[in-house]
């Protein structure tokens, strides 16, 4: 039987305040492929893998050496 690793959702006003990020820079950088894209979760809401968002960090740490 295969293991499922558990997935957190991070919703847009978790991901701001984590992040500190406005929603237009977040979409630009999305658009820009410089941050994980959004996922539809059905009507207008959208939300992204908390395990994504944590490797952005990760990445951002990396290049300020």
């Amino acid at each position: 039987m295969e293991k499922r690793i558990e997935r957190r959702v991070l919703r847009k006003p978790e991901l701001m305040t984590r992040i500190g990020l406005s929603d237009a820079s977040i979409y630009r950088m999305e658009k820009a492929g410089k941050f994980p894209k959004r996922i539809r979760l059905g009507g207008q809401s959208v939300g992204w893998f908390s395990d994504e968002v944590d490797k952005w960090f990760d990445q951002k740490s990396e290049e300020r050496g």
